[in-house]
């Protein structure tokens, strides 16, 4: 018996004509995957926040309401922490380029970019106090010096870490569509 969505060799009957996802340019995206580093921290807190929504549970049925209701905004607040941990990084459209933090996001169009380069220089491990020396991709922007704005993408980062030939396919992806959409 053949399970033709099971091949990858299969036609497309009825999509022939329509845009696949990666072809919406004004669409913001992420120009690579999120690293093992932050998808298994992001996976524990989702894991701790299963054991905290059964004990919200248990303890709505056995206690107050109250006391349940507490509980689960705890898991609440631990599943949107693991979400924006995910969501953490540079994304790019045609537009501009955003980077996403923990707690801000800031974009900046096109039009500003002067450039985008991979420098050799200290990078923070892991996001920490502690500096070694790695690779990093440098926005230079058209109102601002270069050093005073933190790197896009590092070497030593949640998502490159121990992965050099990924941080150089997101740094050559960044580039490229900086290369293309960037007037300057």
């Amino acid at each position: 018996m053949p399970l033709p969505f099971l091949t990858a060799d299969r036609a497309f009957e009825a999509a022939d004509d329509v845009a696949l996802p990666f072809d919406d340019r004004d669409r913001w995206r992420r120009p690579y995957r999120p690293g093992p580093w932050r998808v298994g921290v992001a996976a524990i807190w989702l894991l701790l926040a299963s054991y905290v929504l059964f004990a919200a549970v248990v303890i709505a049925l056995t206690g107050t309401l109250a006391e349940g209701g507490a509980v689960f905004g705890i898991a609440l607040v631990m599943i949107a922490v693991a979400l924006r941990m995910l969501r953490v990084g540079v994304w790019v459209s045609e537009r501009g380029l955003r980077r996403v933090g923990f707690f801000r996001t800031r974009t900046v169009s096109w039009d500003r970019v002067v450039a985008v380069r991979t420098a050799q220089q200290p990078v923070r491990w892991l996001g920490l106090p502690r500096a070694v020396q790695g690779q990093a991709l440098t926005l230079v922007r058209r109102d601002r010096a270069a050093e005073d704005l933190p790197p896009l993408l590092t070497t030593h980062s949640a998502d490159f870490l121990a992965r050099a030939e990924a941080f150089d396919r997101a740094a050559d992806a960044v580039e490229a569509w900086a290369a293309e959409y960037g007037r300057g």
